[in-house]
């Protein structure tokens, strides 16, 4: 028996029904692309989930098979803040990243700026020696760094290491940077040029209010390098406990409480918490950014 697609019209127009086969073919593309994304989600979740419960478990309970609390031991959270030092490593934490993204920030900005609207010989070869610093692996030049540092200088067993060079600018957010003033019409700068305004004038009132959003993806990508860093401490502040960082000094918390998996993952959560939250309150500022620059990936 054949099948027969009607349709209903109405006065001036006409209504066509659509094919069982296509709503049943729509309805399993949907149902096959949730599913997907619902996995993709909890591949990404249960981690975190299983940081949250485990460290609000006892003692006892971590070292058994069970997955969900017998009894929630929030204070767990209250013991790791307690632990000698660990406010401290916050402390310096927070310097290390505020100070260095505010610093990467006021050094690449105008040399981004730079190469991107002006003229001048040997913009190119400039270009090609930021973008040749950024294959550079910070291992391959971290000795002579740290004799330059400790030997010359006597900063080792502070942070000062890992700061000071931010204000010379950093090559990733140079490029970034570039990139997206490079779309910056030159127009609004002749303009403001015009009316008065010199080169930093015009930076400051016209391009900058323009780059807000490839300013925050600079701004967040650094202070997660800064606030995740964990090779910059190890190398020049391992020496003295009172220069750690969360990075560092959570390695440490791990090695001294080995057993205690419950307060090993509360001190985890208290380090990636902030991160967490900063991104999602900044991440339509974030995303913006990274699009507009294109950057992907």
């Amino acid at each position: 028996m054949a099948t027969v697609t009607t349709s209903r019209t109405t006065p001036g127009r006409a209504v066509a029904t659509v094919p069982a086969g296509v709503r049943r073919r729509r309805a399993l593309e949907w149902v096959a692309l949730h599913t997907v994304a619902v996995t993709a989600a909890l591949f990404f979740v249960l981690p975190f989930v299983f940081i949250v419960l485990t460290a609000v478990m006892t003692d006892e309970q971590t070292l058994t098979r069970d997955l969900w609390p017998n009894q929630w031991e929030w204070h767990n959270f209250a013991d790791v803040w307690r632990t000698p030092g660990f406010a401290t490593w916050w402390r310096n934490t927070i310097v290390y990243a505020v100070t260095g993204t505010l610093l990467t920030l006021v050094s690449s900005i105008p040399v981004a700026y730079a190469l991107a609207h002006f003229r001048f010989r040997g913009r190119t070869v400039a270009m090609m020696v930021v973008v040749a610093t950024m294959m550079l692996p910070p291992q391959v030049v971290i000795v002579p760094m740290y004799l330059f540092w400790a030997k010359q200088l006597h900063l080792s067993g502070t942070l000062w290491p890992l700061i000071i060079p931010l204000a010379f600018g950093d090559a990733f957010s140079i490029f970034l940077l570039r990139q997206f003033l490079l779309t910056v019409p030159r127009e609004y700068i002749e303009a403001a040029k015009v009316d008065g305004c010199g080169d930093l004038g015009a930076l400051l009132r016209v391009v900058l209010p323009m780059a807000k959003p490839a300013v925050a993806a600079v701004a967040l990508f650094q202070f997660f390098y800064c606030w995740n860093d964990y090779f910059g401490p190890q190398i020049y502040a391992s020496e003295n406990p009172a220069a750690w960082t969360l990075s560092y000094g959570l390695g440490t918390f791990k090695s001294a409480h080995h057993t205690n998996w419950n307060l090993t993952m509360a001190a985890t959560l208290l380090v990636i918490a902030p991160v967490i939250v900063l991104f999602f309150l900044a991440q339509r500022a974030f995303i913006e950014g990274v699009t507009l620059t294109g950057v992907k990936g």
